[in-house]
């Protein structure tokens, strides 16, 4: 491959990354790879780009252990290749994998914005409406398929805490835009509130949106998800219709 070819991927991934990077709150590490050699660049194609990030700080302070995306066949345009940006001519499809760990799952849960979301709401306690919030969230993934999830709660009312402790399965929805908890079991003496576990629920699918992970002109959606001892795997389709790069 001639010199200048390396070179001109060089420029290409370094922007890539720039521009990636800007796009989040936090990277412990980001590498984009792009294949591209000359004589097709001057004729608007692009073998892959890859894309693998660790410690990656999205949207409501979610923090993603690991995400991959390997996108194939991009037609960009050539002009603009010349320049150092790789912009699309049409829309291509690649393949992402997104690692949540446990810890960073409970910490997003912790944050100020889901207890906000929860409190926002009045949730029926015993035939009562209540304001709850939530003092402590621990998410635990068992690694058998299953999901634990004990709250403390408080009622904001009358001061009362309530401890909430059940197990679920967790299961892609419908559109495959995020994941969901079925078939709960409670872990001790029965539920304080259905609706409040559907509050939780709901929030664990907030946490969970792949609209968290989207990056500008790229989105997500999730074919299977794989849960082991203290980690989430989703195996997901990527939508690309710009791959963000910096300004020259």
């Amino acid at each position: 491959m001639p010199e200048d070819s390396g070179i001109g991927e060089e420029a290409l991934n370094k922007a890539a990354e720039i521009g990636l990077s800007s796009q989040l709150d936090e990277v412990e590490n980001l590498d984009v790879n792009v294949k591209a050699e000359p004589f097709k660049l001057v004729q608007g194609e692009v073998e892959s780009v890859q894309i693998a990030g660790e410690g990656l700080v999205m949207q409501q302070n979610l923090r993603v252990e690991v995400m991959e995306m390997q996108i194939n066949r991009v037609a960009i345009n050539p002009l603009k290749a010349a320049l150092g940006k790789i912009e699309l001519t049409k829309p291509t499809a690649g393949k992402a994998w997104v690692v949540l760990t446990e810890v960073d799952i409970n910490r997003a849960f912790n944050s100020e914005y889901i207890r906000a979301q929860i409190q926002s709401q009045k949730i029926n306690i015993n035939g009562e409406l209540k304001t709850v919030a939530p003092q402590q969230v621990d998410f635990r993934l068992s690694g058998e398929g299953k999901v634990t999830l004990n709250a403390k709660i408080l009622l904001v009312e009358n001061g009362e805490t309530h401890q909430v402790a059940f197990t679920a399965v967790p299961r892609i929805n419908a559109h495959g835009t995020t994941v969901t908890l079925e078939n709960v079991t409670y872990c001790e003496g029965e539920e304080i509130s259905p609706e409040l576990t559907k509050a939780l629920i709901a929030q664990t699918s907030e946490i969970l949106n792949l609209n968290n992970f989207d990056l500008e002109g790229m989105s997500l959606r999730i074919k299977q998800l794989e849960v082991d001892t203290g980690k989430l795997t989703l195996q997901a389709e990527a939508d690309v219709e710009k791959i963000p790069f910096a300004e020259n």
